[in-house]
């Protein structure tokens, strides 16, 4: 009978006891804690990375419109201003020129007989970049020359520095995009489309 007593009081002061609740509540509460801090510090890096790289693509378009402009010293600009925040990024810088703003994403002209939207079947077009196919795009790859309108774009990828630990197949790599439309100066006479005829396949 006094042992049943004893176990009792000992069973009611087990359950009264509180001093280890702290240490439970640690364990519950702590991982989701720190997946936030983490998914939080992925994010200011992506933002920052962001704002750098927007920053930098700007100031690369402006240099690249003057005579003196160097495209390859601009691109290094931005690859270093990126890699200061994500050292192992991948950076990758294309330019596409075009001869006036209204000719932004703009077709070669061509004769569209049969109202299909697309060059074919011999219909014939005029090839005002001069690269002797038929394009979607009138754009020429590269800088342009003085006075054309430069579309400059850099694509970034990279790994977040604060992975998620108990997600390792979401989000390996990121990716930021930003883009710069700068006219040329006009430092020369700006050369204009040509007016060579072709014909599609």
């Amino acid at each position: 009978m006094l042992g049943i007593f004893r176990s009792g009081i000992r069973l009611r002061a087990l359950r009264e006891d509180r001093s280890g609740a702290a240490l439970m509540e640690f364990g519950l509460v702590a991982p989701v804690f720190l997946f936030l801090l983490l998914a939080l510090f992925d994010l200011g890096q992506w933002m920052y990375a962001r704002s750098v790289l927007d920053g930098a693509v700007q100031t690369a378009a402006r240099t690249s419109a003057l005579e003196s402009g160097d495209t390859v010293q601009a691109d290094a600009h931005v690859s270093s201003m990126i890699k200061r925040i994500t050292p192992d990024a991948n950076v990758v810088a294309s330019r596409v020129s075009y001869y006036d703003f209204a000719d932004l994403d703009r077709a070669e002209k061509w004769n569209d007989e049969d109202n299909s939207g697309d060059c074919n079947d011999g219909e014939a077009f005029t090839d005002e970049n001069g690269n002797g196919t038929w394009d979607a795009d009138i754009g020429v790859s590269g800088n342009g020359g003085a006075g054309d309108v430069v579309i400059y774009t850099v694509e970034v990828t990279y790994e977040p520095s604060f992975a998620m630990p108990l997600l390792p197949h979401v989000g390996d790599t990121r990716k930021l995009t930003s883009t710069a439309i700068k006219k040329n100066q006009p430092f020369a006479t700006q050369t204009g489309y040509t007016a060579e005829a072709g014909t599609c396949d």
